[in-house]
């Protein structure tokens, strides 16, 4: 039960616009509590009572009247205005050439002190990028692994502890130097930064047409794979894996000895550098791996790798080859190749006493540093094979800089100075001509047919709405 008054009440809600009511809307009781009490005059006791309400037309109209009024319509007033609306009010059609993508924004990233670079090479491990030391300036190479990579490649967590153990005891001209290595917890990845370095042997050989160096350039490779072999063998390591491949260029032209994954550190007290455990490249494996015996000098195994490397510089093939590793191993095994007539007799000699397929009577390190062939350096006869640019770079340019550029001043630049815009025709054209290239065969290579069958990718991701002429916005 609920006592007003009347004549307050009554106005407080017609000033509402809510109800209307008279003065005999309320009866007056006789009493409001279980006491008995009575209810003065100005007190009146509201009943269940139906108020009387205004009608639609009014309620409207008063709605009306007020500033920033809305009008509620019916669900099929609505759905009858929708028929009446043109959809080519609100959609246009827009032409391919009408759609603009700009270039990627090159964001910088750091991780820890480091500004990382574009990417230099990709390898079964993990990606290789540039970095610069943003300290130091000096200019590096990180290589990316991750771990669930390394859980799928066979000893690969194992390869990656053991290089990174052996690379912070050595220090050499010649051997790939270590500067730092960091670790990401949570993305569960690896930086290991070493030094700059614009190619391999292995690279420079597929750039030729001849796939092979001139006498002067390999004699000059080779004296410096010596050097850095000496040095390795001084501290009772064994490489387990020289190849072209695993042989890097810096910008001076100097050689580096680099991956070892697979290499193995002889205990200083060994009485020799006996071996059980054979890894690497097939095609440099030496006769004894190929045999299969337990056990095998390990010194030994680098001067046999380094030879093979020798004769495929030098004559653009390989001593022992093989329709698969089976065949491969076999031909390994007995030991008997071919060294081209046109090589000189001293090459030829270096070459036999390397590839010797007993191990005691091939040569070592100190035999082959005082070898003729290596004592005096051939006529420089021909041309200089060039390290093969980045990406179409001659020059090798720090890719680290146009990140730089676009954090500090925010701009999105090419080499004039001009912003670079794309339309979804050009890209589209470009993705035919790409399909078409493979289709006709020009990528002959297995490496190449792998590549062929991904799928094609624009150049640049990042969709941008700009306002030109002729390009309706929606």
């Amino acid at each position: 039960m609920l006592c007003i008054d009347n004549h307050v009440n009554k106005v407080a809600i017609k000033e509402l616009g809510l109800l209307t009511m008279d003065d005999k809307m309320c009866n007056i009781s006789k009493s409001f509590d279980s006491e008995g009490g009575d209810c003065s005059d100005a007190d009146i006791e509201i009943n269940n009572r139906i108020f009387s309400v205004e009608s639609d037309e009014e309620s409207v109209k008063r709605f009306n009247d007020q500033d920033n009024s809305v009008i509620w319509l019916n669900d099929e007033d609505f759905a009858d205005d929708l028929e009446n609306v043109n959809i080519n009010n609100f959609f246009h059609r827009v032409d391919s050439d009408q759609i603009i993508y700009q270039t990627k924004k090159k964001r910088l990233k750091l991780v820890g002190k480091y500004v990382m670079g574009d990417l230099l090479g990709e390898g079964s491990y993990g990606k290789v990028k540039e970095m610069l030391d943003s300290e130091t300036l000096c200019r590096h190479a990180v290589k990316i692994l991750k771990k669930h990579k390394l859980r799928r490649i066979p000893n690969g967590e194992q390869n990656v502890q053991r290089e990174i153990k052996l690379l912070r005891t050595l220090k050499h001209k010649n051997v790939i130097n270590l500067v730092d290595v960091l670790y990401n917890e949570e993305k569960q990845k690896m930086y290991l930064i070493m030094e700059f370095c614009v190619g391999s042997l292995q690279g420079m050989l597929e750039a030729t047409p001849l796939k092979r160096f001139p006498l002067f350039q390999a004699h000059d490779y080779f004296v410096q794979l010596v050097d850095g072999l000496e040095y390795l063998h001084s501290r009772r390591i064994i490489h387990k894996d020289i190849k072209p491949g695993n042989l890097l260029l810096t910008l001076k032209g100097d050689l580096k000895i680099s991956d070892l994954g697979v290499a193995e550190a002889l205990d200083l007290f060994a009485v020799d550098d006996t071996c059980y455990t054979g890894q690497g490249s097939p095609a440099f494996q030496p006769p004894e791996i190929a045999n299969g015996l337990e056990s095998f000098p390990g010194f030994k195994v680098d001067i046999w790798s380094s030879g093979v490397t020798l004769y495929n510089i030098t004559t653009g093939v390989y001593p022992f080859e093989g329709d698969n590793v089976y065949r491969l191993f076999e031909n390994i095994g007995k030991g008997e190749f071919v060294i081209p007539a046109e090589l000189e007799e001293s090459l030829k000699e270096l070459l036999q006493g390397m590839l010797r397929k007993d191990p005691e009577k091939r040569l070592t390190v100190q035999q082959i540093r005082q070898h003729p062939w290596c004592i005096r350096k051939p006529s420089r006869d021909s041309i200089q094979v060039p390290i093969p640019p980045l990406k179409g770079d001659e020059w090798h340019n720090m890719t680290v800089l146009p990140y730089l550029v676009d954090h500090y001043y925010e701009t999105q630049s090419n080499q004039e100075g001009d912003i670079q815009y794309f339309t979804e025709r050009q890209l589209n054209e470009e993705r035919r001509k790409h399909e078409t290239q493979q289709s006709n065969g020009i990528s002959q290579s297995n490496q190449m047919h792998q590549s062929s069958k991904r799928r094609w990718k624009k150049p640049m991701s990042c969709i941008t709405v700009k306002r030109f002429p002729g390009c309706k916005q929606s």
